[in-house]
């Protein structure tokens, strides 16, 4: 057999390799599939500072299942393609209500917005703008201070409270202004009975401590003692607007929410990220409710600030 004979035959025998050597099976992407299924249905097992992130970072966990996906189709493993669907199935199970269109903003009786204004904001006038184009009843706001915005504000609303850094403002008349103390040194939250027309409303705003990897510790303090304040509270229409510094998936929540329902998963459409502003990945900014029928909730991208504002319309009935 020549050379070239010799090289043709070892050329046709590579061309008959079975396509299961040159694209092995996908046991492994079975694999990872089953593990990123077990993360997402098991994220509250995951403890510490890392299960927090863990819990902030749900939704995102999603983005993988597509490319497992492809990876099986494109190897043809049928198998790995059918256990790449589980955690697609349980993505979907946990957020896929939230993408069914909440109720249109119709009749409603009160409509609330809260913003985070930051600290930094170098346009604040420019947000409490967007802020009043809302015309909401209540606007509450965080990381307060003093200025011409504020000013602003109360030209344009007759009633407000303000204790440290957060403010209620309001058409209604706001009485009982009370400092709730979170542990932080310096007033971060406030409780105001609203008297609206169709009786009161007890209304929190709240600004959690912060939460960074691996320290949450100051978060979680403050959101226990809101926790405390808001379940010895007898009111039977409650209202809880602010930065919490807590994702909608975060376990730490889950404190708030068998007392409180969140606004947007009763009534908006989407997971409703508001932070940063600009690319939106996580919702630490809430309004969190009691009492009183949500009817619509949405976000608002508002300039100067690195938080979107939450709104969000009830019904309080009689």
């Amino acid at each position: 057999m020549t050379a070239q004979s010799r090289s043709s035959a070892r050329n046709a025998r590579n061309r008959c390799v079975p396509l299961s050597r040159t694209r092995p099976r996908g046991p492994l992407i079975a694999v990872l599939a089953l593990a990123l299924a077990m993360l997402i249905a098991g994220h509250r097992a995951v403890p510490g500072a890392f299960g927090t992130i863990v819990d902030t970072a749900l939704p995102w966990l999603g983005l993988p299942v597509p490319l497992l996906i492809a990876a099986a189709a494109y190897r043809r493993a049928w198998t790995g393609l059918a256990v790449a669907l589980v955690p697609l199935v349980v993505w979907v199970v946990l957020f896929g209500v939230a993408f069914v269109p909440g109720a249109s903003a119709g009749r409603h009786d009160l409509r609330v917005v809260s913003q985070n204004l930051y600290a930094g904001n170098k346009d604040p006038r420019a947000t409490v703008d967007r802020l009043l184009a809302t015309r909401a009843d209540l606007i509450a706001v965080q990381e307060f201070r003093d200025g011409p915005f504020a000013a602003r504000l109360d030209a344009a609303y007759p009633y407000g409270a303000r204790r440290g850094t957060v403010a209620l403002w309001g058409r209604f008349p706001l009485r009982d202004a009370k400092v709730v103390d979170l542990g932080l040194g310096w007033p971060r939250a406030l409780r105001v009975t609203a008297q609206t027309p169709r009786g009161p409303v007890t209304v929190y705003v709240a600004h959690a401590g912060s939460a960074r990897p691996g320290a949450t510790r100051e978060r979680d303090t403050s959101v226990d003692r809101l926790a405390d304040a808001v379940r010895a509270d007898p009111s039977k229409r409650i209202l809880l607007l602010g930065d919490l510094n807590t994702a909608t998936t975060d376990r730490e929540l889950e404190r708030l929410v068998p007392m409180l329902s969140e606004a947007q998963l009763a009534a908006g459409t989407g997971l409703g990220f508001t932070w940063p502003s600009s690319f939106p990945v996580t919702r630490p900014d809430h309004v969190l409710f009691k009492g009183v029928k949500a009817e619509a909730a949405t976000t608002l991208r508002t300039p100067g600030s690195d938080h979107r504002a939450v709104q969000a319309d009830f019904s309080v009935g009689s």
